[in-house]
């Protein structure tokens, strides 16, 4: 099996180290973690050093790429520009855990996490860096643009399209045909039926406007997310995007 890294080594980052390991695609040979000392051990897994270590890491253990396990969408874009500036041809895989389910002629990019008891149902298209995170389901022909999430147990009927960095939270559900705009949150446990667009946060059952969003806002407060907040913006920053026909 080929070497990979995962970069990030939180709640989220054992659980990405889950999939991998129960996928057995590939050898992770540890962490990359900026916030952890180098040495500590996650999962049976050393934390290998931060981002900056990643060349001399690349030659010693001959890794042939990784994935960014970080919850937060626009935080997880903040490490994947980092990468990106040290290791330009940086490869990212996806990883899907064996009781996930990918439907007929669903479309993948790259950086991909889908979490035990995920469904993506036909003709669905995820671009780059998004979470399909447990037993959430994504439904026929959505869209989910790079960096967008589903939290666990969300529940969206068809053509939904998610636009980028935006995330649905906790158990919320959505019908069908729905569009959502970029930078934007639905609350958890809201019940979607209509469009919403570019940085809100909207919950409730029915689903309403609460209040504006800025970009890069926490909305999955901890100290270390916190310090990414209204950090300089991305829109231009390379996508990566590499569809993969599965």
């Amino acid at each position: 099996m080929q070497n990979v890294i995962i970069f990030g080594a939180s709640g989220h980052g054992s659980v990405v180290l889950d999939c991998i390991e129960k996928e057995g695609k590939y050898n992770v040979v540890g962490f990359v973690d900026s916030f952890k000392q180098k040495g500590t051990n996650i999962n049976g897994y050393q934390i290998l050093g931060s981002e900056k270590d990643l060349p001399y890491l690349i030659d010693s253990f001959n890794i042939v790429g990784g994935i960014v396990a970080i919850g937060d969408n626009w935080v997880r874009k903040f490490i994947v520009d980092k990468i990106f500036k040290i290791v330009p041809d940086f490869s990212f895989i996806n990883t899907i855990h064996p009781k996930a389910i990918l439907g007929k002629d669903v479309l993948l990019g790259c950086g991909n996490v889908f979490m035990p008891g995920a469904i993506v149902n036909a003709n669905s298209i995820v671009h780059d860096f998004c979470i399909i995170n447990t037993n959430s389901s994504l439904g026929h022909d959505g869209i989910m643009d790079s960096y967008s999430s589903l939290a666990p147990s969300v529940c969206t009927g068809g053509n939904l399209k998610l636009g980028r960095f935006s995330a649905v939270s906790l158990g919320a559900n959505i019908v069908n045909g729905i569009e959502i705009g970029q930078h934007t949150i639905i609350g958890a446990g809201s019940l979607v039926v209509d469009h919403f667009g570019n940085n809100i946060v909207a919950y409730g059952s029915p689903a309403k406007i609460i209040r504006k969003r800025d970009v890069g806002e926490s909305y999955l407060s901890t100290p270390k997310k916190q310090q990414f907040y209204k950090l300089e913006n991305f829109d231009n920053v390379q996508l990566n995007l590499s569809i993969q026909d599965i």
